[in-house]
């Protein structure tokens, strides 16, 4: 069979993104100052933003031999996924600054880890996935590392990669069952394949259970998260804002290519797998959260509560349910963006802002910060008129439309629990007292500026969530027609 050349255009942002990580890398080995690998790396992910919407295709289109798709959904999620990247990146100026951290190593890790997301959601082939979630997980560990003289940051990227790496042979060792079974690497065909075996088959089976064993950990979520507090608590905060963000939308995309695209036929069997999943995660995130002293903690077993909310729109298998998982993880990222920028822009030298009682009394240091924060805390709560709230509901929503009235009642019972730590934190910033000697909030205007946008969209996209949830439901429409 004669070479067909593949179409380059629907995977130009990854090939600008490549291109440019690896001029970030020569730049440093070059030139001292460290300003000119930060501006690059923010007009890579701007420029990449930009391709995506220029290049983006209203149909799925394939290309290179059906290894990669472009279509609506991975459009919104690339384009998501750059913006989280920028707005981490200007967060985290000051801290890696303060720190001896900002150099062109760690811009060229975040934009490879940028990449590797990317290719994860344009995957529509075993090859690709896999690609797709090495490159991400191996910039990530690398990442979680990057502060070399923290013994805490080390041992946290050890615990990393063993639990990383144990995830993945799971992921390959399940696809690698199945395979056998379909005698397919390819999604669709796979799905046509396990359609017409049915799904009794017992290897298929097995194979089903290792990949979402292997899905579990990567979205962080219980009987899989003994990683994520851990991670989170020993990374440098600025990778913590990064990797508690973006990635989420990355993970997203990798439950529904490899799920709903490859894997429909065995929805009933998945199905209850992530209802175990979503209910664990969901117990041990919130009653966890709330014995924490810590509030990177406190907010790494809140990720693991939320990622057990995003299953529950993801198992109802409708496009209602998937639409409000989208929707649901699109809002998370903006909330978690806006919880780590906070904990980045109060930290400076020599000091890390990562114990609640850092907070006390933030209100009458800096009232408009102490109210940004305020309005992240109750949205992560579920409370109106907080775009956390619409978040949930359409969740629920989608449960209760699918006939999962059981398991909608016990969300909103652990969504009850999961309040109070997050009312703790209001309450510690609004009626506490300072300490006597703590020093005046300064901090770059650039990420104050961003910080008060980031609030105030909470609130915008809580009074009107309807265009963003239209364009979550016109995107999988579009790409699930």
């Amino acid at each position: 069979m004669p070479f067909q050349m593949p179409d380059f255009i629907p995977a130009l942002p990854e090939i600008f993104l490549l291109a440019m990580a690896c001029v970030v890398l020569l730049v440093e080995a070059g030139f001292k100052p460290k300003t000119l690998s930060y501006n690059l790396t923010l007009f890579t992910l701007l420029g990449v933003a930009v391709l995506v919407v220029l290049s983006g295709s209203s149909d799925p289109y394939y290309t290179f031999n059906g290894l990669f798709i472009d279509d609506v959904m991975g459009d919104v999620l690339k384009l998501m996924t750059s913006l989280a990247a920028i707005v981490a990146v200007i967060y985290s100026r000051r801290y890696l600054a303060d720190r001896n951290l900002l150099n062109g190593e760690y811009f060229a890790l975040l934009l490879f880890a940028v990449l590797g997301m990317m290719v994860l959601i344009s995957a529509s082939h075993f090859l690709t996935l896999y690609l797709g979630v090495e490159l991400l997980a191996l910039s990530l560990y690398a990442l979680v590392a990057f502060q070399r003289d923290s013994l805490r940051a080390s041992e946290a990227a050890m615990k990393y990669f063993i639990l990383g790496a144990l995830a993945s042979g799971l992921l390959l060792y399940g696809m690698s069952l199945l395979y056998g079974v379909t005698g397919s690497l390819h999604l669709d065909a796979i799905a046509h394949a396990l359609h017409q075996q049915g799904g009794d088959n017992v290897v298929m089976v097995f194979g089903l259970v290792f990949v979402v064993a292997g899905l579990g950990f990567k979205l962080g979520v219980a009987p899989f998260h003994m990683w994520v507090p851990d991670i989170y608590h020993g990374a440098p905060t600025a990778v913590t804002l990064f990797l508690g963000s973006a990635p989420k939308l990355a993970a997203f995309a990798f439950v529904m290519r490899l799920l709903v695209d490859g894997l429909s036929p065995l929805h009933g069997d998945w199905q209850q797998m992530l209802a175990v999943m979503a209910v664990l995660s969901m117990a041990i995130g919130n009653l966890a959260a709330i014995m924490q002293t810590n509030i990177k903690r406190m907010l790494a077993y809140s990720t693991i509560a939320h990622m057990g909310f995003l299953l529950l729109g993801i198992l109802s298998g409708s496009l209602a349910g998937f639409s409000a998982g989208m929707f649901y993880v699109l809002t998370y990222v903006l909330m978690s963006l806006g919880a780590f920028g906070m904990i980045t822009y109060l930290s400076r030298e020599g000091f890390e802002a990562e114990q609640l009682d850092d907070y006390k009394g933030l209100n009458s240091r800096h009232p408009w910060l102490a109210a940004i924060m305020g309005m992240i805390m109750l949205s992560m709560a579920g409370l109106p008129p907080l775009v956390g709230f619409y978040a949930k509901f359409t969740v629920l929503q989608a449960l209760v439309g699918s006939g999962w009235i059981g398991l909608a009642v016990v969300a909103v019972l652990f969504s009850l629990i999961g309040a109070y730590y997050y009312l703790r934190i209001v309450k510690i910033m609004y009626f506490d007292t300072p300490p006597a000697d703590a020093p005046p909030i300064q901090g770059p205007t650039d990420a104050r500026v961003l910080l008060s946008f980031n609030g105030l969209a909470v609130l915008l996209l809580g009074l009107l969530p309807q265009p963003l949830l239209a364009v979550c439901a016109a995107s999988l429409q579009l790409s699930y027609p």
